[in-house]
């Protein structure tokens, strides 16, 4: 199933990245550039770089100046993810073009990428909840915390892994159809943000 897959692929990015657990360190992809693999293993390690990025500027004695300069890093990423989940929906884009869509087939909410990029923050959710719920430094009444928070997400990974595995099918099979709206984020933009058009 592709959720299967993703998730094997988001665990492989997320274990990489703490190998050396450096926001700095540098990507390299091992998966080739004409792949879905590529794409699910890229987006998988700008999410886990990010969720580094907002523990960082967390720390309440952050000096001021890093942290305007993390926060920077923070809105690139935040860019860069949305892109590449939209360069995930292109590739079902074309996966499904030739499919028949039957006259009933109705629309779901989200489209597979925006479904995809759940479930690779929760690939990050159980990993570090994961990692708190055996921490040996921490209080048995905390790691038993973790530890059923934990069981949560993992019935939430099934279900979103079902869902997901859902949704393609009936894209596939022409139950439903896919229509995938650019998300125009404004903020970034110097032409539609007024604090920045106004300078």
């Amino acid at each position: 199933m592709f959720s299967e897959s993703a998730f094997k692929i988001f665990d492989e990015s997320i274990a990489k990245y703490h190998i050396k657990d450096d926001v700095s360190q540098p990507f390299e992809n091992p998966y080739p550039k004409d792949k879905i693999a590529h794409l699910l293993y890229r987006k998988n390690w700008i999410d886990t770089v990010q969720w580094h990025y907002e523990d960082i500027i967390r720390d309440p004695n952050i000096d001021p100046k890093e942290a305007l300069e993390l926060k920077r890093k923070i809105d690139a990423s935040n860019q860069d993810r949305t892109d590449t989940v939209e360069y995930i929906d292109s590739y079902f884009l074309d996966k499904y073009k030739d499919v028949q869509v039957k006259a009933d087939a109705t629309i779901n909410s989200e489209s597979p990428a925006w479904a995809i990029d759940r479930l690779s923050i929760l690939a990050l959710k159980i990993y570090h909840m994961k990692e708190e719920a055996e921490r040996e430094d921490a209080s048995e009444t905390h790691k038993a915390q973790c530890k059923a928070k934990l069981n949560v997400l993992l019935e939430q990974k099934k279900d979103l892994s079902t869902a997901i595995d859902q949704l393609l099918h009936d894209i596939e099979t022409g139950k439903k159809y896919m229509k995938v709206y650019k998300q125009m984020k404004m903020y970034n933009d110097e032409s539609l943000n007024p604090v920045l058009y106004k300078k």
